[in-house]
């Protein structure tokens, strides 16, 4: 399976670049990963809602386009459905077996993403109710996908 994290942003913390570098190194027994990086659109200090839903619409345009022709969308956002790490391995395993067998995983800026990403989405997931960097949250995502390979195929990591 080809799983795509594209992203907002660069990732400029070193612990966190490791942190990634390192589940990308697991997750390569199990599937092929790509992550594809775009820059924030700036926003001076003080911009209003409408500016900063500019922002948002391009950024959406530039992960849209990257997700091609990807059979499957996994949008992060606050508003999406919360699932445990089984539930997750579960859908992770269904695609394996039934497809599509290309899943793209959205991650937007600090602002979040557009209504196009979100109602373009097969899934709209949230991660937790709190709220993490984004940076960070490319961390967390890779590791769960690790997790979800793991636990479906009965390794001991997920305990």
């Amino acid at each position: 399976m080809q799983i795509d994290l594209c992203a907002i942003g660069k990732v400029k913390e070193e612990y966190l670049r490791d942190g990634i570098a390192e589940y990308l190194k697991r997750l390569t027994g199990f599937c092929t990963v790509k992550v594809v990086e775009f820059s924030e659109e700036r926003i001076k200090d003080g911009a209003s809602s409408h500016e900063i839903a500019l922002a948002c619409q391009q950024e959406g345009k530039n992960l849209l386009k990257a997700s091609g022709q990807a059979g499957y969308l996994i949008a992060l956002d606050p508003r999406g459905v919360v699932i445990s790490s089984e539930g997750l391995a579960d859908r992770v395993r269904k695609l394996e077996i039934d497809g599509p067998h290309h899943v793209v995983v959205l991650i937007g800026g600090p602002h979040g993403l557009s209504d196009e990403v979100r109602n373009r989405a097969d899934l709209m997931l949230s991660l937790s109710s709190m709220t993490f960097p984004h940076q960070l949250v490319r961390l967390i995502m890779l590791e769960q996908i690790y997790r979800a390979y793991t636990i479906n195929r009965g390794l001991p990591y997920h305990r």
